[in-house]
């Protein structure tokens, strides 16, 4: 049976993906006491790059706001199994590190990873709220255009 952060997950459309196994020698996440880290999530959809390229050439704001929102999807699916499928668990989001691969002259960056944020506090309400980090940088891993990570206290 879904929680009440799943249900209102369902409600918005959203349907949890299966987390995408490390491409290295890292875990998808770590619980340290009541702390849940979600390593850095990129925009994978059914197995693929969603969006490859530089947010200021390739891609708009709007777009690249599409694509944190789908890193987003893709740390609640990662604290989901962390969690053994019970996303209740989660009491607050911390901290969200957004990474925007953009042109050097791209300055929009905060308004990219909007995408990831607004999607937290969408699914948590209040305890969606959260502090963060939007950095702009030259390249991505897979040359995606956005990679999230994400911090949670957890019951």
């Amino acid at each position: 049976m879904a929680g009440s952060i799943e249900a209102r997950l369902q409600e918005k459309g959203i349907t949890l993906p299966n987390v995408a196994a490390p491409a290295a020698n890292y875990v998808p996440s770590v619980i340290s006491g009541n702390m849940l880290y979600i390593s850095g999530q990129v925009p994978f959809v059914d197995g693929k790059i969603s969006h490859t390229g530089k947010l200021g050439a390739e891609f708009s704001i709007e777009e690249g706001y599409a694509c944190a929102r789908i890193c987003a999807i893709n740390i609640l699916a990662a604290a989901k199994a962390a969690l053994g499928g019970d996303l209740d668990r989660v009491a607050r989001v911390v901290k969200l590190g957004g990474f925007v691969n953009s042109t050097p002259d791209f300055t929009d960056q905060p308004k990219v990873v909007n995408g990831a944020s607004d999607l937290m506090a969408e699914a948590f309400g209040d305890a969606g709220k959260h502090a963060r980090a939007a950095v702009g940088v030259a390249q991505l891993p897979l040359g995606c255009a956005v990679e999230v990570e994400a911090v949670f206290e957890i019951r």
